[in-house]
């Protein structure tokens, strides 16, 4: 891509390190600038009016392999390959996307994540039994570890009817789909065996089927012989797109609130004093800290000419900068950047957008907010362990902190 001198790439840190920096940069450089990720150069959307616009936009598109002319090169080395190559309604258009989409949607009705509400109350009241036992006598709790990771991963698994021997490691993989600072080799590894993994599930699942969504999508799979439901490449995709977003995306949201109560104790008091819900909390955590910063990738099917003098050309590729977009003083003022759970205004980004809004959110929203009243419920004196350093996670992509320890009853409390 060739961009105008006036628009210098900003070269996103693998490391997500300076994520706060990036985000105060992007917004400070206007609606769209160039970027770079990971050696690939794209046009990084961080205003959130202009990023609706074209989250929603007919001349925007999401599968690389007909509408990106870099996908060949990009696709055979670049370390996040794999979100321009699955096959699942993530990358496709159009028709191919709302078959997809349909395939998957079922579980995921107002309906359908309600009747989950009594089991994930249990699971949350399990993981806090655990909790409390592991932080007995002033022991510290890494609150990621121990809730914020199993929480979202034992939804899933009852979602896809995963079993316990697989857990962990759809964990790892999912972990190294969004770990920005590994290389080609590593990564490409680890996406052949997360592949390999699933299709293990899925040739249990066709010998064994049972009531979850693997076993659905095998039945609309093999029902439909010549891959008008989905081929098989789609069902090895969409149950791979189904952990991924359904597992990272939430137990950085249920982190992140953690974090942001833990470290603005007026915040978790206006709770606590009922001047605020944790829906409020849940919403203003999404805006704050979008669990996905940057979402790649889509691509302009023609010439898209923007306010300020910028073109985004046929077959560039646009960035989605969720993180800045939640924090920008266009739509939240002079106190974007501040936490605040009364706020009135509580528009944000953090699932997207337009035809690819995410599917789960009202199952993570659930999620979290399950999460987070029990836990401040059963225990009220939580706080951080004294002289944490929160650091993010190894990724440009995912927002969420490699560790969050706490103590359950506070520092000098019995």
């Amino acid at each position: 891509m060739e961009c105008p001198v006036n628009h210098p790439v900003l070269v996103l840190d693998p490391t997500g390190r300076a994520r706060d920096a990036e985000s105060a940069e992007l917004i400070a450089r206007g609606p769209v600038t160039p970027a770079d990720i990971l050696g690939v150069q794209v046009w990084a959307v961080s205003d959130p009016d202009l990023l609706e616009d074209l989250l929603k936009d007919p001349r925007i598109a999401k599968n690389a392999q007909r509408h990106w002319p870099d996908y060949e090169p990009v696709a055979a080395g670049w370390p996040l390959a794999l979100w321009v190559t699955a096959r699942n309604m993530f990358s496709a258009d159009g028709e191919d996307h709302r078959r997809l989409r349909r395939l998957v949607s079922a579980a995921f009705t107002p309906r359908q994540v309600a009747a989950l509400a009594d089991r994930i109350e249990d699971m949350t009241a399990t993981l806090l039994d655990t909790i409390a036992t592991a932080g007995a006598e002033g022991t510290p709790v890494d609150l990621r570890e121990h809730l914020a990771r199993p929480l979202p991963i034992l939804v899933i698994a009852h979602l896809l009817g995963l079993p316990d021997e697989l857990r962990d490691g759809f964990r790892h993989h999912v972990d190294g789909v969004f770990d920005t600072t590994l290389g080609p080799e590593e990564s490409a590894a680890n996406n052949q065996a997360f592949y390999t993994v699933i299709a293990s599930l899925i040739a249990a699942k066709r010998e064994h089927p049972g009531e979850d969504m693997t076993s659905l999508l095998i039945a609309a799979r093999d029902t439909e012989g010549d891959g008008s439901a989905l081929t098989e490449e789609e069902l090895l995709g969409t149950v791979l797109l189904v952990v991924s977003a359904g597992y990272e995306t939430t137990v950085n949201l249920i982190d992140n609130a953690i974090a942001l109560l833990l470290t603005h104790p007026d915040q978790l008091a206006l709770v606590r004093t009922g001047k605020a819900c944790w829906d409020d909390v849940v919403e203003e955590s999404l805006r704050r800290e979008a669990p996905v910063a940057h979402l790649p990738l889509r691509f302009a099917l023609k010439d898209i000419p923007l306010p300020g003098g910028v073109t985004i050309h046929r077959g560039e590729a646009i960035l989605a900068s969720y993180a800045a977009a939640g924090r920008h003083p266009t739509r939240h003022g002079d106190t974007a950047t501040l936490f605040d759970v009364t706020r009135a205004i509580k528009d944000h980004l953090a699932f997207g957008h337009g035809p690819h809004f995410c599917l789960g959110a009202p199952l993570a929203r659930l999620e979290a907010r399950t999460a987070l009243r029990a836990l401040f419920d059963r225990f009220p004196h939580l706080t951080l362990a004294p002289g944490t350093e929160l650091e993010p996670v190894d990724s440009l992509i995912s927002n969420g902190h490699h560790t969050l320890p706490t103590l359950l009853e506070g520092p000098g409390r019995p």
